[in-house]
């Protein structure tokens, strides 16, 4: 191999699956070439056949996926050449990679410092107590706290963000040649993005480490990448420097792709805010609110395990929180990955208890609610999740996921749920012949849909919507996030959103609160946090999103 033999190259790749009438392309003649040293992006929306790209590099193709025609050459080597055993031995020691899911992706049985040891231990970088600090290391340099703890601790035990860096810390464990990176931080807050960003930027440099990433952030793209290929519909419309393809894009795709992305520079999509009554921390038992949910001094503490024999630590997740959700408006929750913002979520949908403090729904505190009047609660809340497909039952048609709230609080005949389900796919605008589908037969734009629809089918007050446009791609998150404002309009709906995306909090939000380590560290409207924002931490926020200066 010379000097200027690209690390991988891609040439005239071509991809089918097989289906019930034959193949089906998912990737056609796709070439692509990554020199040494460099990072090369492959952008474009969810079905765009990116990530099926990435897996032929890897042979790591889905059941049913087949390479059709072409080459993929690493090193000069001819990668489909080589042996199943041959191509282990590559893959993880010269071609790192890093999928999107992690919960799939880590062994919900082995502790986290095991897994990342066993990938150094296969590949013979190091072995016993040499993998397990060499472990450790790896998850500092990633950015999780405590490593030497959390390297004890299982894959449930982990947010989604830190399972996702310690799925990074596998794929860089043996400092690979080639990292193929496949959406690597979409679960990840900016400022832990940007950590995450620097350190492959810092193996590139010292050890001419080539990035091949994947990814649907155009802002990331035009920050990280030295060149981009924009795929659509299997193939790439276009390529070329990074700079020029975000600057002077030359295909119609490509320009609706930019606007679609959100940046600082967005309009918000929301009206002004209803009338409200009280700010938080105003409200008294005896002071007429126009608030439908008022949360005060709320703690929550989980137990940890100890790492060693010591007496077992607490972790404070929720700290004296207080704000509220005044009717009809958006309340935007936005953090890094443990701050907090979650578990207030899970708190506020009665999914946990709190240690201590009050959340006061209508008028009404959650702390003295029975099982009957909690299940008549559930009723007028309702969540919407991050991943919708594994929140779907995958035995189910959508029509019965959608159906499901509808059968449990016994509401009409199944005739008459029939009816509502039409009427509520066709809200979230969706066919009535979707409800005859699968989730697996489903992209994930339209998962979401599905799970919005579910999730409006009781007529809730208030939806909580936790990180649920972060895993689409820029096209569907814009269609989600217009649906919602749209169903807030027509409904009258409250939302509490849950994000780490400050970009997409500053289109969807009536109010902002910031959390850092459990406690709200500052609030206030989108144009005041944005534009005069009041605390280093939010201003170390602002400062990490990536592509910041996109045009809206």
């Amino acid at each position: 191999m010379t000097a200027a033999t690209p690390v991988l190259s891609i040439r005239d790749l071509s991809v089918s699956f097989l289906s019930g009438t034959g193949p089906v392309p998912a990737v056609r003649n796709v070439s692509i070439e990554v020199p040494p040293g460099s990072t090369v992006a492959v952008v474009g929306e969810s079905g765009s056949g990116k990530s099926t790209t990435a897996a032929a590099v890897t042979r790591l193709l889905p059941p049913g996926g087949r390479v059709t025609g072409g080459t993929v050459l690493f090193e000069g080597q001819d990668l489909a050449r080589l042996s199943e055993r041959e191509m282990v031995a590559v893959r993880g020691a010269r071609i790192g990679f890093v999928p999107q899911d992690p919960m799939s992706n880590l062994n919900p049985l082995l502790r986290i410092g095991d897994q990342i040891a066993e990938a150094l231990e296969v590949h013979g970088r190091a072995t016993g107590r040499a993998a397990r600090a060499r472990a450790v290391e790896l998850l500092d340099t990633v950015g999780i706290p405590d490593p030497g703890q959390r390297a004890q601790q299982y894959p449930h035990e982990f947010s989604g963000g830190m399972r996702q860096r310690a799925l990074i810390a596998m794929g860089l464990a043996c400092r690979p040649r080639l990292l193929v990176a496949d959406e690597p931080t979409s679960a990840l807050d900016v400022t832990v993005q940007r950590r995450i960003l620097d350190q492959l930027d810092a193996l590139t440099a010292e050890m001419g480490t080539s990035v091949f990433l994947i990814t649907h952030d155009l802002g990331l793209a035009a920050e990280r990448a030295d060149s981009i290929a924009v795929m659509y519909r299997g193939e790439i419309v276009e390529s070329g420097e990074a700079a020029r393809i975000l600057h002077e894009p030359q295909h119609a795709y490509t320009r609706r792709l930019l606007r679609a992305a959100p940046s600082l520079a967005s309009t918000t999509m929301v009206r002004a805010a209803p009338a409200t009554g009280t700010a938080a921390g105003a409200a008294t038992e005896d002071t007429p609110t126009d608030d439908l949910v008022q949360v005060r001094d709320l703690t929550k503490v989980f137990p940890l395990r100890s790492a060693g024999r010591g007496a077992a630590t607490d972790l404070t997740a929720v700290a004296g929180v207080d704000f509220t959700i005044p009717r009809g408006t958006t309340v935007s929750i936005v953090g890094e990955s443990g701050s907090g913002k979650s578990t207030t979520a899970n708190l506020l949908l009665a999914l946990e208890k709190p240690t201590s403090g009050r959340i006061v729904f209508d008028g009404t505190d959650l702390g003295t609610l029975g099982r009957r009047d909690l299940f008549a609660f559930r009723r007028r809340v309702q969540p919407v999740f991050q991943n919708p497909y594994a929140s779907l039952d995958p035995r189910y048609t959508v029509g019965q996921s959608v159906a499901e709230p509808l059968r449990v609080h016994r509401v009409g005949t199944a005739a008459t749920r029939r009816k509502e389900v039409t009427r509520l796919l066709d809200q979230v605008a969706l066919p009535a012949a979707m409800a005859e589908r699968l989730p697996h037969e489903l992209s994930g734009g339209q998962r979401q849909r599905v799970a919005i629809a579910r999730a409006l089918a009781l007529s809730p007050d208030l939806v909580v919507l936790d990180e649920a446009v972060s895993a689409l791609d820029v096209l569907v998150q814009a269609q989600i996030l217009e649906l919602l404002t749209e169903l807030q309009r027509e409904l009258g709906l409250s939302y509490l959103f849950i994000s780490h995306d400050l970009a997409v909090v500053r289109m969807i939000s009536h109010s902002v609160h910031v959390m850092r380590h459990g406690r709200i560290v500052e609030s206030g409207t989108p144009d005041r946090i944005f534009q005069a924002p009041g605390t280093a931490y939010t201003r170390e926020l602002l400062a990490a999103i990536p592509g910041a200066g996109l045009a809206a």
